[in-house]
């Protein structure tokens, strides 16, 4: 884990981002955890309850999704969740319309060749996409 959060770490410096115990502590929560969470989740987290309200995990992660360092996903009219996104690691999510619930995609990304085309045929540098299905999950139906 210390190797990616060093490497994340590097990617915040690079975006003009400060290193605070607060960013340290949110970016090692995404990690252990490893898996969207609302904002509520990070800021009851144990690493974060004491360290920051909620206020600043919010801009926080406003601040990381802006910089392309965290992914938002959920439906518009829920809580946002926050995934970390960490370089070589690709996932696709499947959002239930009923309750909400988030679910990596247990498959490969249909889209890897289309983007490598893409990429390839259009002359696009550092090309990538976010894939969200969205439909009413097993406990739903």
């Amino acid at each position: 884990m210390i190797k990616n959060l060093d490497e994340i770490i590097d990617q915040c410096r690079q975006e003009g981002l400060r290193r605070t115990k607060a960013l340290e502590e949110l970016l090692i929560t995404l990690l252990e955890f490893n898996r969207p969470m609302t904002l509520a989740e990070l800021s009851d987290s144990p690493r974060l309850a004491n360290q920051c309200d909620k206020a600043t995990v919010f801009r926080l992660l406003q601040r990381l999704a802006d910089k392309g360092i965290v992914r938002r996903l959920g439906l518009h009219e829920r809580a946002a969740y926050f995934a970390l996104l960490i370089p070589g690691q690709h996932r696709d999510y499947l959002i239930c319309t009923a309750c909400g619930n988030i679910d990596p995609v247990k498959a490969p990304c249909p889209v890897h060749d289309l983007e490598k085309e893409i990429q390839f045929t259009t002359g696009y540098k550092n090309l990538y996409h976010e894939l969200e299905f969205f439909g009413t999950c097993p406990d739903c139906v």
